[in-house]
């Protein structure tokens, strides 16, 4: 298989990494919680000296911004707290009447619940768009060990170089305990690792998502033109399954394999 099969394969079935567990919350989301709290109140606060100046419609856009810098640091809970946060020191500081939460004129109410939807909708965005450069820094990585396979594969002079290249590979992909590659004949029904990254133990699916893996060593084929090679044995770590992405890296690093092996013949596969 070339990098370019591998890397399309890699970028259009893919998911994003795993939720942090609950409880876990990087310090950085916590600080965007509270700022999504403060921030609006502070804004607002800070333009009541010229709210009989400013359109309500400017003080509700300088509200967006707030919500939009919080919402891009981080999470998108705090952007949605800083939405909400906004839209309530609107309506309290900038509409009359002043310091309630009453506002009498139908264009106040119009653009405070504005500033509600924009708020919302700009924060899913700005946490979408974080969450995407979380997920591009963790491609590159996958993407470096094709690439890293696919040059050792073209310069080698043994496929058993690709072999053994591909094998650290995997473990350090997988986390795995052990990882060693047999030659020729399936013996055996182990679980097995699948070109769509899902895992099977004999003929039924393995929920990956809520267990760890299945016991004992688990297979990871690998073919070349059609044709079956060989298979890596993988020999799991301790904790759960690693998320989808990693398990289709590490099916398209055995078919960069595959590949060597048939272009080496049978003369390598021995």
């Amino acid at each position: 298989m070339s990098t370019e099969t591998g890397t399309w394969r890699l970028l259009h079935r893919a998911k994003g990494p795993r939720p942090a567990p609950a409880g876990a919350r990087p310090l950085r989301d916590r600080l965007a919680l509270t700022a999504g709290l403060v921030a609006p109140f502070l804004a607002a606060l800070a333009l009541v000296p010229f709210r009989t100046d400013l359109s309500h419609t400017n003080a509700a856009l300088i509200l967006v911004v707030v919500v939009v810098a919080v919402a891009a640091l981080g999470s998108r809970a705090a952007g949605l707290l800083a939405a909400l946060s906004s839209a309530a020191w609107f309506d309290f500081f900038l509409t009359r009447p002043y310091e309630t939460f009453d506002i009498t004129a139908s264009a106040d109410i119009e653009t405070a619940v504005l500033l509600l939807i924009v708020g919302l909708i700009v924060s899913q965005l700005a946490a979408r768009t974080r969450r995407l450069e979380v997920i591009t820094v963790t491609d590159a990585d996958h993407l470096s060990r094709i690439h890293r396979t696919a040059d050792l594969a073209q310069s080698a002079g043994s496929a058993d170089t690709v072999v053994d290249h591909v094998r650290r590979e995997l473990t350090d992909l997988l986390q795995l305990r052990a990882c060693r590659f047999e030659y020729g004949t399936l013996m055996g029904r182990p679980p097995r690792l699948q070109q769509d990254g899902s895992v099977t133990a004999g003929r039924r699916p393995w929920d990956v998502d809520a267990a760890d893996w299945p016991a004992g060593e688990i297979e990871l084929r690998t073919y070349g033109n059609g044709r079956y090679l060989g298979r890596f044995m993988l020999t799991p770590g301790p904790g759960p399954v690693p998320p989808l992405q990693a398990r289709l890296v590490a099916v398209t690093l055995a078919d960069q394999t595959g590949a060597a092996l048939d272009t080496a013949g049978p003369a390598e596969e021995g």
